[in-house]
């Protein structure tokens, strides 16, 4: 019997490794969109978070109800969390839960939509309305299962790109660097306009850019400013 209890716990533990894993900041812990989570088969970790209500790699999670988001709107207090949101997380995301946006207080209708557009094109914040708590938990599962399914398809070692056209090739020296993707390497190039002033940028100036926040422009500089000592397990 004791075998099979062995078996059994190995089994567990390959299972749970399996599943996509969301980090839930710990004052959502009673909030419906857990209980949703756990029901579709996704490992839910709670921490302390300075930012965002929820984490998956590299994407950051405001979650409002439509009611907290047109609250944000009159208090001002909207722009200033998406700005972090956005400095913080290379993907930011805001979930917008309910449908009356348009409903709820007496706010013109042109105020909702400059927030919007605001939150797109200024601070590169994608906006995704949901309708209810289970709705908003299916999202995130299918962000939590697609992160999964990146993580998976990561080759080990980076390939130059098909075809190396001068812009393509910029873009690839910089997605050297830790945390920089395409994307954020495109934002790099078009911020400093060179490689060589990306690399010569101070952890300040590499903040300007939405996705780079204070943890990601230090490693980037302690990357290209740290001696190099030879390691033989590193090859």
């Amino acid at each position: 019997m004791p075998n099979e209890n062995i078996f059994y716990q190995k089994k567990i533990e390959v299972c749970d490794e399996m599943k996509p894993t969301v980090i839930a900041d710990h004052r959502e812990s009673q909030s419906g969109v857990i209980q949703h989570l756990l029901a579709v088969g996704v490992d839910v970790k709670f921490e302390k978070l300075d930012v965002g209500d929820y984490i998956i790699g590299d994407v950051g999670i405001e979650r409002k109800t439509a009611g907290d988001f047109l609250q944000s709107i009159v208090d001002g207090r909207l722009l200033n969390q998406a700005k972090l949101l956005s400095e913080t997380f290379e993907h930011p995301i805001i979930i917008i839960e309910g449908t009356d946006l348009h409903g709820r207080r007496l706010i013109h209708p042109n105020a909702i939509r400059g927030a919007l557009a605001a939150l797109s094109t200024d601070l590169g914040v994608s906006v995704i309305q949901t309708t209810d708590e289970e709705d908003t938990a299916g999202f995130i599962a299918v962000i939590a299962r697609r992160s999964m399914k990146k993580k998976r398809e990561i080759p080990l070692e980076r390939r130059k790109p098909p075809s190396p056209t001068l812009d393509r090739l910029q873009r690839f020296v910089l997605e050297g660097l830790p945390g920089v993707s395409v994307i954020l390497a495109e934002r790099l190039l078009r911020k400093f306009k060179t490689v060589e002033r990306v690399m010569m940028a101070s952890e300040a100036e590499l903040m300007l850019v939405p996705g780079i926040g204070p943890k990601k422009a230090k490693k980037i500089r302690e990357i290209l400013t740290s001696p190099y000592e030879f390691s033989q397990q590193g090859i």
